[in-house]
């Protein structure tokens, strides 16, 4: 069976996974949503020291540690860069990587070289609220959520993230552009940087779908998206668990 392995983004946690998750274990499936060192739940640990490699560190030896085997692995906005350098790691135990309106950094670039301000306003910001390393969260209501409530969840449940994360660059060997099922979600009710990378994505040859949603896809059509990662578990020539009950999506 394979294990699919959750990435959320940048000011995030293992909550925002809540209800795909939910779905997708009714179905069966092995579900792993870690929060990043720093973050949410874990925003105890948050330091100067935590960027993108503790990231990377996070959800590869989650996957070693685990002995997991054929993952579907899928990373939301931020954490889009961390799935491609898991990857990149890990490239023989991914079946599908998967992008959620996420960043998709190539070798030697960092999340702020795809930012139109190159990350001014992020630096900006923690000059005057995070003692120049912790960048504060965007208001829920940039992300073009359809649901007020669930803007209200977002800004109450975000926290600080570190500076270092998005001004890290990716160490790329380009051992993940060889994984047989690559594709990219956009939501395309939210207006962002992210067309970039379906533009790169399609050049690439990788499959593309639209939502009709924000950004927070696993919040607006968590149904749906449970549908797809299925998908994309078949695509792959995947076993299902024969023994659990149908999803119901």
């Amino acid at each position: 069976m394979p294990d699919i392995v959750l990435v959320h983004g940048a000011w995030h946690g293992s909550w925002c996974w809540k209800r795909v998750r939910n779905i997708l274990a009714a179905g069966g499936h092995q579900v792993y949503t870690p929060t990043l060192t720093g973050l949410a739940d874990r925003r105890h640990l948050l330091s100067r020291d935590v960027g993108l490699k503790t990231h990377v560190a996070d959800v590869a030896n989650l996957i070693e540690f685990e002995d997991l085997r054929d993952v579907v692995l899928v990373g939301h906005s931020y954490g889009g860069a961390v799935v491609t350098c898991v990857a990149d790691q890990l490239s023989d135990r991914i079946s599908s990587l998967i992008y959620l309106d996420a960043v998709v950094p190539e070798d030697g670039k960092s999340v702020f070289d795809y930012v139109p301000d190159g990350g001014a306003r992020a630096r900006g910001q923690a000059a005057i609220d995070g003692d120049g390393w912790m960048v504060s969260p965007y208001p829920a209501s940039v992300y073009d959520l359809l649901s007020d409530a669930d803007v209200a969840l977002v800004d109450r449940l975000s926290t600080m993230h570190p500076m270092a994360a998005f001004e890290q660059a990716a160490p790329l060997s380009g051992a993940h552009k060889k994984i047989g099922d690559i594709g990219y979600v956009r939501g395309v009710r939210h207006i962002g940087f992210y067309d970039q990378f379906v533009v790169r994505a399609r050049s690439d040859g990788w499959w593309v779908e639209e939502f009709d949603c924000g950004h927070e896809i696993m919040l607006d059509r968590p149904t749906e998206l449970a549908s797809l990662l299925v998908r994309r578990v078949e695509a792959a020539g995947l076993p299902l668990v024969s023994s659990s009950p149908p999803l119901g999506i």
